[in-house]
Protein backbone atom coordinates (compact mmCIF):
# COMPACT_ATOMS: atom_id res chain seq x y z
CA UNK A 1 0.00 0.00 0.00
CA UNK A 2 1.46 3.41 -0.94
CA UNK A 3 2.40 5.70 1.95
CA UNK A 4 -0.12 8.31 0.80
CA UNK A 5 -2.93 5.75 1.13
CA UNK A 6 -1.79 4.71 4.60
CA UNK A 7 -1.63 8.37 5.61
CA UNK A 8 -5.16 8.90 4.30
CA UNK A 9 -6.61 6.17 6.49
CA UNK A 10 -4.69 7.38 9.52
CA UNK A 11 -5.99 10.93 9.15
CA UNK A 12 -9.54 9.87 8.16
CA UNK A 13 -9.92 6.80 10.36
CA UNK A 14 -12.92 7.99 12.37
CA UNK A 15 -14.74 9.26 9.29
CA UNK A 16 -14.11 6.00 7.44
CA UNK A 17 -15.27 4.01 10.46
CA UNK A 18 -18.49 6.01 10.73
CA UNK A 19 -19.18 5.84 6.98
CA UNK A 20 -18.79 2.06 6.69
CA UNK A 21 -19.78 0.50 10.01
CA UNK A 22 -23.53 0.27 9.29
CA UNK A 23 -23.39 -0.93 5.67
CA UNK A 24 -25.37 -4.17 5.28
CA UNK A 25 -23.03 -6.72 3.70
CA UNK A 26 -25.14 -9.80 4.48
CA UNK A 27 -25.80 -10.75 0.80
CA UNK A 28 -22.04 -10.96 0.27
CA UNK A 29 -21.52 -12.85 3.53
CA UNK A 30 -23.89 -15.57 2.42
CA UNK A 31 -22.12 -16.15 -0.91
CA UNK A 32 -18.82 -16.51 0.97
CA UNK A 33 -19.78 -18.36 4.15
CA UNK A 34 -21.72 -21.27 2.67
CA UNK A 35 -18.46 -22.44 1.10
CA UNK A 36 -16.71 -22.63 4.49
CA UNK A 37 -16.99 -25.27 7.23
CA UNK A 38 -19.11 -24.31 10.21
CA UNK A 39 -17.01 -22.59 12.90
CA UNK A 40 -14.11 -22.46 10.44
CA UNK A 41 -11.19 -20.02 10.54
CA UNK A 42 -11.53 -16.71 8.69
CA UNK A 43 -8.90 -14.02 8.09
CA UNK A 44 -10.42 -10.54 7.70
CA UNK A 45 -7.63 -9.01 5.61
CA UNK A 46 -7.69 -5.23 5.73
CA UNK A 47 -10.59 -5.25 8.17
CA UNK A 48 -11.24 -1.49 8.27
CA UNK A 49 -13.94 -0.75 10.84
CA UNK A 50 -14.18 -4.37 12.04
CA UNK A 51 -17.79 -4.59 10.82
CA UNK A 52 -17.27 -7.86 8.96
CA UNK A 53 -15.01 -9.44 11.58
CA UNK A 54 -17.75 -8.93 14.16
CA UNK A 55 -20.42 -10.36 11.83
CA UNK A 56 -18.35 -13.50 11.29
CA UNK A 57 -17.59 -13.89 14.99
CA UNK A 58 -21.31 -13.63 15.82
CA UNK A 59 -21.95 -16.43 13.34
CA UNK A 60 -19.57 -18.71 15.23
CA UNK A 61 -16.43 -18.46 13.09
CA UNK A 62 -12.90 -18.13 14.49
CA UNK A 63 -11.74 -14.75 13.21
CA UNK A 64 -8.27 -13.26 12.79
CA UNK A 65 -8.13 -9.64 11.62
CA UNK A 66 -5.54 -7.11 10.52
CA UNK A 67 -5.35 -3.64 9.04
CA UNK A 68 -2.45 -1.45 7.89
CA UNK A 69 -3.76 1.62 9.76
CA UNK A 70 -2.94 1.59 13.51
CA UNK A 71 -5.82 3.96 14.26
CA UNK A 72 -8.34 1.90 12.31
CA UNK A 73 -7.01 -1.29 13.90
CA UNK A 74 -7.64 0.20 17.36
CA UNK A 75 -11.15 1.31 16.42
CA UNK A 76 -11.90 -2.09 14.92
CA UNK A 77 -10.56 -3.96 17.93
CA UNK A 78 -12.75 -1.93 20.28
CA UNK A 79 -15.80 -2.51 18.08
CA UNK A 80 -15.50 -6.23 17.35
CA UNK A 81 -13.73 -7.14 20.61
CA UNK A 82 -10.99 -9.00 18.83
CA UNK A 83 -7.26 -8.44 18.68
CA UNK A 84 -6.56 -6.65 15.40
CA UNK A 85 -2.99 -6.85 14.18
CA UNK A 86 -1.32 -3.91 12.45
CA UNK A 87 0.24 -5.29 9.29
CA UNK A 88 0.21 -5.14 5.49
CA UNK A 89 -0.73 -7.70 2.87
CA UNK A 90 2.90 -7.83 1.81
CA UNK A 91 3.79 -9.19 5.28
CA UNK A 92 1.49 -12.24 5.15
CA UNK A 93 3.40 -15.36 6.19
CA UNK A 94 0.70 -17.77 7.41
CA UNK A 95 0.66 -21.24 5.87
CA UNK A 96 -2.47 -23.40 5.38
CA UNK A 97 -4.19 -21.78 8.36
CA UNK A 98 -7.51 -20.35 7.15
CA UNK A 99 -10.65 -21.84 5.63
CA UNK A 100 -11.51 -18.45 4.16
CA UNK A 101 -9.98 -15.01 3.64
CA UNK A 102 -12.25 -11.97 3.44
CA UNK A 103 -10.63 -9.07 1.53
CA UNK A 104 -13.50 -6.64 1.10
CA UNK A 105 -12.41 -3.38 -0.59
CA UNK A 106 -8.85 -3.81 0.67
CA UNK A 107 -6.77 -5.43 -2.08
CA UNK A 108 -7.75 -2.53 -4.34
CA UNK A 109 -5.00 -0.45 -2.68
CA UNK A 110 -2.25 -2.89 -3.70
CA UNK A 111 -0.29 -1.84 -6.77
CA UNK A 112 -0.83 -3.90 -9.90
CA UNK A 113 2.80 -5.04 -9.91
CA UNK A 114 2.51 -6.29 -6.32
CA UNK A 115 -0.87 -8.01 -6.63
CA UNK A 116 0.44 -11.39 -7.90
CA UNK A 117 2.79 -11.80 -4.93
CA UNK A 118 0.12 -10.71 -2.46
CA UNK A 119 -2.43 -13.14 -3.91
CA UNK A 120 0.14 -15.93 -3.84
CA UNK A 121 0.76 -15.20 -0.14
CA UNK A 122 -2.98 -15.23 0.50
CA UNK A 123 -3.35 -18.54 -1.31
CA UNK A 124 -0.59 -19.98 0.82
CA UNK A 125 -2.37 -18.84 3.98
CA UNK A 126 -5.44 -20.87 2.96
CA UNK A 127 -6.03 -24.49 3.73
CA UNK A 128 -6.39 -26.67 0.59
CA UNK A 129 -9.68 -25.73 -1.11
CA UNK A 130 -9.92 -22.63 1.05
CA UNK A 131 -11.74 -19.62 -0.42
CA UNK A 132 -10.93 -15.92 -0.80
CA UNK A 133 -13.56 -13.22 -1.25
CA UNK A 134 -12.14 -10.04 -2.81
CA UNK A 135 -13.66 -6.88 -4.27
CA UNK A 136 -12.26 -4.14 -6.48
CA UNK A 137 -13.63 -0.97 -7.99
CA UNK A 138 -14.81 -1.98 -11.44
CA UNK A 139 -12.49 -0.76 -14.18
CA UNK A 140 -8.90 -1.13 -15.26
CA UNK A 141 -5.56 0.41 -14.41
CA UNK A 142 -4.15 2.34 -11.48
CA UNK A 143 -5.28 5.79 -10.38
CA UNK A 144 -5.08 8.30 -7.56
CA UNK A 145 -8.29 9.61 -6.03
CA UNK A 146 -8.57 12.00 -3.07
CA UNK A 147 -5.24 10.98 -1.61
CA UNK A 148 -5.58 7.22 -2.13
CA UNK A 149 -4.07 4.91 -4.72
CA UNK A 150 -6.45 2.43 -6.40
CA UNK A 151 -5.94 -0.57 -8.66
CA UNK A 152 -9.20 -1.12 -10.54
CA UNK A 153 -10.08 -4.50 -11.99
CA UNK A 154 -12.57 -5.91 -14.50
CA UNK A 155 -13.19 -9.47 -15.66
CA UNK A 156 -10.35 -9.42 -18.19
CA UNK A 157 -7.96 -8.01 -15.61
CA UNK A 158 -8.89 -10.71 -13.13
CA UNK A 159 -8.41 -13.42 -15.74
CA UNK A 160 -4.96 -12.07 -16.61
CA UNK A 161 -4.04 -11.90 -12.91
CA UNK A 162 -5.03 -15.51 -12.29
CA UNK A 163 -2.97 -16.64 -15.26
CA UNK A 164 0.02 -15.47 -13.21
CA UNK A 165 -1.19 -16.70 -9.81
CA UNK A 166 -1.66 -20.37 -10.66
CA UNK A 167 -2.44 -21.37 -7.07
CA UNK A 168 -5.88 -19.71 -7.24
CA UNK A 169 -8.89 -20.27 -9.46
CA UNK A 170 -12.08 -18.20 -9.80
CA UNK A 171 -15.23 -19.91 -8.55
CA UNK A 172 -17.52 -17.05 -9.48
CA UNK A 173 -17.31 -13.37 -10.36
CA UNK A 174 -20.11 -10.81 -10.28
CA UNK A 175 -20.73 -7.06 -10.32
CA UNK A 176 -22.56 -5.06 -7.66
CA UNK A 177 -23.35 -1.41 -7.02
CA UNK A 178 -21.95 0.40 -4.00
CA UNK A 179 -24.14 -0.14 -0.93
CA UNK A 180 -23.38 3.21 0.67
CA UNK A 181 -25.89 6.09 0.34
CA UNK A 182 -25.31 8.34 -2.69
CA UNK A 183 -22.77 5.89 -4.19
CA UNK A 184 -25.19 3.80 -6.23
CA UNK A 185 -23.53 4.74 -9.53
CA UNK A 186 -20.23 3.15 -8.46
CA UNK A 187 -19.65 -0.47 -9.42
CA UNK A 188 -17.62 -3.27 -7.82
CA UNK A 189 -16.08 -6.43 -9.19
CA UNK A 190 -16.59 -9.24 -6.66
CA UNK A 191 -14.86 -12.59 -6.89
CA UNK A 192 -14.55 -15.85 -4.98
CA UNK A 193 -11.23 -17.61 -5.48
CA UNK A 194 -10.29 -21.14 -4.39
CA UNK A 195 -6.84 -22.48 -3.56
CA UNK A 196 -6.04 -25.19 -6.07
CA UNK A 197 -2.29 -25.84 -5.85
CA UNK A 198 0.95 -24.53 -4.38
CA UNK A 199 3.00 -23.20 -7.26
CA UNK A 200 4.88 -19.92 -7.16
CA UNK A 201 3.58 -17.19 -9.47
CA UNK A 202 5.30 -17.16 -12.83
CA UNK A 203 7.52 -14.25 -13.72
Amino acid sequence: MPASTSDYYESHARQFFDDTIAVDMSPLYERFLWRLPKQGCILDAGCGSGRDALAFRKRGYKVTAFDASPTLANLAAAYCRLRVEVMRFEDLEWHSRFDGIWACASLLHIGAAELPDVLFRMGGALKPQGVIYASFKYGQGERDHNGRRFTDLNEAGLTALLQVVRSLEALETWITTDLRPDRETEYWLNTLLVRTESKCPST
